[in-house]
C-alpha cells in the first residue's frame, strides 16, 4: 500500500519543477462547499491544466477538502476557520525581515532561518486554499492577418534615410526633427492593426460628459481616492527640502538644461561623460512652464512627475499578471516606498529608467498575453524613448529577447509563434525609429556614447580588482540581497547600509516570489518565470560594475527592477486577501482580510515616512555641503551693495562645488570660485567685496588678511555640524569711515 506524501514531500515537488509536475494531493470525501469556497470540480480541472475558459475570479488552485462529516463532531454551519497558517507565514517573514534591519553586530543567519520556516508554511498555508493567487488566463487564439498599409510604409522609408542623414553634428534642427517624427508617425500607421482609437476615445469622453451628471462615491471610490492622496503625499511632501542640497551631478544638468534655453538643441549631452536628452528637454520645459528657471525644483518637477506616471503603469502590469486588486496593491506599496521616492525626489535621470521599464514591459506582457500587435507598437515607442532617458535602460533589450525566448518554448505561444517573430520585429521597428537620432550620434561617436559604461564595466578608468567572473557572482549575491540586507553606500541615493525595502514590503516580496514559483509550477506560464528573472536583468547596470564593485549595489542603477518588485508585492498580498476572505465566512473575513492589508499598507507607510522625511534627509544633511546658504549669502550681498560680481568663493580641495553656489545664487551660469593664488588680483576693483573660506582653508584667510587688512571676517554657524564658512566682507575705506 502506498503512503500518502506528507507535507515535506509536496513542499519538495513544488520547489523542483524540473523533476515533472507536483505530487496530487489524495481525494477526500468532499463536504459541502462553504459560502466562497471553489467547487471541487472546478479546482480538479484547474490541477490538471484543463483551461477552457478565462477566469473571471480567483480561484483556489487547490482547496482542501473537509473529512467526512461523521469523523467530526457537529459544529454550528458558521464556524470560524481562522486561516492560521497563512498568518503565520506571514508573521515568521516579518520577523525575519525585522531581524535583518540594521543594528550593531547583525547576522543574516536568523533572518536566513525565519524566512525558510515561512516558505515551509506559506507552502502549507497555499495548499489549504488559506493563502491564494490569482490563476493566469491563457492567451487570445486570434490570428494577426500580417497586413500593413503599403502607401504610408513607403512614404514613410525615405523619410527615416532623410533623417537620419541630417541626424549630423548631435543637433536637433527643425528639419531633421520634422522628418523624424514624420517618418514615426508613417511608419506607425503603417503597421498599426484596424483603425486608431482617438474617435472611440473621443466618443466615450463626450458620452460621459453628456448631462445631467450624477455623482455617487462607493466605499471603493473613496478607498481609490484616500490611496491617491497617500501616494501624492508621500511625492511631494516637503519636496522643497527633502532633499535639501544639490550635489555635482545636478550641476551638471542644470547647465545641459541652460544650453538648451539657450538654444542648442543637442541630441546627447557631451558634459560630464556624456548624457542622454530626454531629462534636459523635460526640465526646459518644465522651467518655462512654471516658471521654476534653472534650479533644483526645475529637476525635482520632472523627475516626481515621472514617478506618479510610473505608479499608473505599475498597477497596469500588476493587473495583467495578476488581477486589479493586486495592482492597486502594487502602486500603492510603490507609491509610499522609501526607495522609488528617494530615486524621484533626487532631481536626476534615475527616475526615467522604471519610468519606460514600466509600460514597456506592460505594452509587451499585454501583447503576447492578448497577441495583439498594436501592444508591441506602443511597447516599442517606450522602448526607444527610454533609450533616450538614462543609459541602464540600454538592458532591457536583452530583457525584451529575453521574454520573447520564454514566450516561445512555452505551451502558451501555441499556434502564435510565428507571428510572435512578427510582432518582435515590428516592436524591433519602431523602437530603432524612436532611438533614430541616437543611433545616429552613437555611430559616430561610439568611444563617447559607451564610455560611462565601459568605465564600470571593464579597465578604462581602473583595472579590474580581481577575476571577473568571480567580482560578477559576488555582485550578482550583493544585488539580490539588497531588497533584505543591505542597498549600497551612496548616501545621495539611499540610507547607507540598510535594506531597499521597508518591513512589510520585504516580506510580502519574499512570500511572493516563492507562490509565483509555485503558480509556474502548476500553470507552466512563461509570464511568472519572466517576473522573476527580469529583476536580476533589470539589477545588471549594477551587477556589472566590476571595476568599481563598492558601487554594487546601488539604487539608481537598479531602479528598473522597482516595477516587478513591487508586481510580485502586489500580488502576494492579493492571494493572502484572496485566502483570508475564503476561509473566514461573510463579513468577519472580509473585516480581517482588510485589516490586514491596511495594516500591512499603514506599517509601510510609517516606516518609510520615517525612512525618508527623517533618515534619509538627516543622512543626506550631514553629507552635503551647504551651497544653498552661501548662495543666500552672496545674494543678500549683492542686495545691499548692487552687485554680485566682487562676491568669490575661495576655492579648497574636496569642499563645495562652487557652480553650485552659483545657482542657488541666481546666477547659474557663474562659477564663483577664485583660488588663493589669483585674489591679488582682485585689489584693483575698488568696490565692496565678499569672500566665503573654509574655516580648515588658512592659506587663503592668511592671504586676505594680508590683502585686505581692513576686511571684517565673522563666521557663517550652520546648525549643521562641520558646515560652517567663513564670511570675509571687505568695504571701500570711506564706506568704513562713514559707518
Amino acid at each position: 500500500m502506498t503512503e500518502e506524501p506528507t507535507v515535506l514531500d509536496y513542499v519538495k515537488s513544488l520547489l523542483t519543477p524540473w523533476r515533472g509536475k507536483p505530487l496530487e494531493i489524495p481525494p477526500a470525501i468532499p463536504a459541502a462547499p462553504l459560502p466562497g469556497d471553489a467547487a471541487p470540480e472546478a479546482n480538479a480541472s484547474l490541477e490538471a491544466g484543463a483551461i477552457s475558459q478565462p477566469i473571471q475570479q480567483e480561484i483556489p488552485i487547490l482547496e482542501q477538502t473537509s473529512p467526512p462529516a461523521e469523523a467530526l463532531p457537529a459544529a454550528p454551519a458558521q464556524s470560524l476557520r481562522l486561516p492560521w497558517r497563512a498568518l503565520l507565514a506571514l508573521g515568521l517573514a516579518l520577523i525575519a525581515q525585522i531581524s535583518l534591519e540594521p543594528r550593531p553586530n547583525r547576522s543574516w543567519v536568523w533572518g536566513a532561518f525565519f524566512y525558510l520556516l515561512a516558505a515551509g508554511w506559506l507552502a502549507w498555508a497555499y495548499w489549504r486554499g488559506e493563502w491564494r493567487i490569482t490563476s493566469l488566463t491563457e492567451g487570445k487564439q486570434g490570428q494577426d492577418n500580417f497586413v500593413v498599409r503599403a502607401g504610408a510604409l513607403l512614404a514613410g522609408l525615405p523619410l527615416v534615410l532623410l533623417a537620419y542623414l541630417t541626424f549630423a553634428d548631435n543637433r536637433f534642427t527643425p528639419l531633421n526633427t520634422v522628418l523624424w517624427l514624420l517618418a514615426c508617425v508613417l511608419i506607425g500607421w503603417a503597421l498599426w492593426s484596424g483603425e486608431l482609437p482617438f474617435g472611440r476615445w473621443a466618443g466615450s469622453l463626450k458620452e460621459r460628459l453628456r448631462p445631467p451628471w450624477r455623482l455617487s462615491l462607493s466605499p471603493v471610490a473613496l478607498a481609490l481616492i484616500g490611496l491617491v492622496v497617500l501616494v501624492i503625499f508621500f511625492r511631494v511632501y516637503r519636496l522643497d527640502d527633502v532633499p535639501p542640497e544639490m550635489v555635482s551631478d545636478q550641476a551638471e544638468k542644470l547647465l545641459d538644461v541652460g544650453d538648451v534655453l539657450e538654444g542648442q538643441y543637442s541630441i546627447f549631452f557631451p558634459r560630464n561623460t556624456g548624457r542622454e536628452g530626454f531629462q534636459m528637454y523635460l526640465t526646459a520645459a518644465i522651467a518655462r512652464v512654471f516658471d521654476t528657471g534653472l534650479s533644483f525644483m526645475s529637476l525635482k518637477i520632472g523627475t516626481v512627475l515621472a514617478g506618479l506616471v510610473t505608479l499608473v503603469f505599475i498597477y497596469l502590469l500588476g493587473k495583467e499578471a495578476g488581477n486589479r486588486r493586486a495592482g492597486l496593491f502594487a502602486a500603492a506599496f510603490a507609491g509610499v516606498a522609501y526607495w522609488p521616492n528617494v530615486i524621484s525626489r533626487i532631481g536626476l535621470r534615475f527616475a526615467l529608467y522604471p519610468l519606460f521599464v514600466a509600460p514597456t514591459l506592460y505594452f509587451l506582457l499585454r501583447g503576447l498575453r492578448r497577441r495583439q500587435r498594436n501592444d508591441f507598437i506602443l511597447a516599442g515607442l517606450f522602448l526607444g524613448l527610454g533609450l533616450h532617458g538614462y543609459s541602464p535602460f540600454r538592458i532591457v533589450p536583452l530583457l525584451i529577447i529575453i521574454a520573447l525566448g520564454l514566450y516561445l518554448i512555452h505551451r502558451q505561444s501555441k499556434g502564435a509563434r510565428w507571428q510572435a517573430l512578427w510582432w518582435f520585429a515590428v516592436l524591433v521597428i519602431i523602437s530603432a525609429l524612436v532611438f533614430l537620432p541616437l543611433l545616429r550620434f552613437a555611430m559616430e561617436n561610439p568611444d563617447l556614447f559607451s564610455y560611462r559604461a565601459m568605465t564600470r564595466l571593464g579597465s578604462v578608468e581602473q583595472p579590474l580588482p580581481g577575476p571577473a567572473g568571480l567580482i560578477f557572482l559576488k555582485n550578482l549575491g550583493r544585488a539580490m540581497a539588497m531588497f533584505f540586507w543591505e542597498n549600497g553606500q551612496v548616501w545621495v541615493v539611499s540610507i547607507p547600509n540598510r535594506p531597499a525595502l521597508d518591513l512589510a514590503s520585504a516580506g510580502l516580496f519574499a512570500l511572493g516570489a516563492i507562490l509565483i514559483l509555485i503558480r509556474y509550477a502548476h500553470q507552466r506560464h512563461w509570464v511568472d518565470l519572466f517576473l522573476l528573472i527580469s529583476i536580476p536583468i533589470l539589477m545588471l547596470p549594477s551587477i556589472l560594475s566590476l571595476a568599481f564593485p563598492a558601487e554594487n549595489p546601488i539604487l539608481n542603477r537598479t531602479a528598473g527592477a522597482i516595477v516587478p518588485v513591487f508586481v510580485i508585492i502586489g500580488i502576494a498580498l492579493d492571494g493572502l486577501i484572496s485566502g483570508l476572505e475564503a476561509r473566514v465566512n461573510g463579513k468577519t473575513g472580509q473585516i480581517l482580510a482588510w485589516g490586514v492589508a491596511i495594516f500591512l499598507l499603514g506599517w509601510a507607510s510609517m516606516q518609510n515616512y520615517h525612512l525618508v522625511f527623517n533618515e534619509y534627509q538627516r543622512s543626506y544633511e550631514l553629507s552635503a555641503w551647504n551651497t544653498s546658504d552661501m548662495g543666500q549669502v552672496i545674494q543678500q550681498f549683492g542686495d545691499l551693495f548692487g552687485t554680485t560680481e566682487t562676491a568669490w568663493v575661495v576655492a579648497y580641495p574636496h569642499w563645495v562645488d562652487t557652480r553650485l553656489v552659483g545657482i542657488n545664487a541666481g546666477e547659474p551660469k557663474r562659477d564663483f570660485a577664485i583660488w588663493p593664488d589669483r585674489l591679488g588680483e582682485t585689489v584693483a576693483d575698488p568696490r565692496p567685496k565678499l569672500f566665503l573660506v573654509k574655516p580648515d582653508d588658512q592659506m587663503g584667510l592668511a592671504a586676505l588678511r594680508q590683502l585686505y587688512p581692513q576686511g571684517n571676517l565673522q563666521l557663517y554657524d550652520s546648525p549643521l555640524e562641520g558646515k560652517d564658512f567663513m564670511i570675509y566682507l571687505v568695504l571701500p575705506e570711506k564706506a568704513q569711515g562713514d559707518g
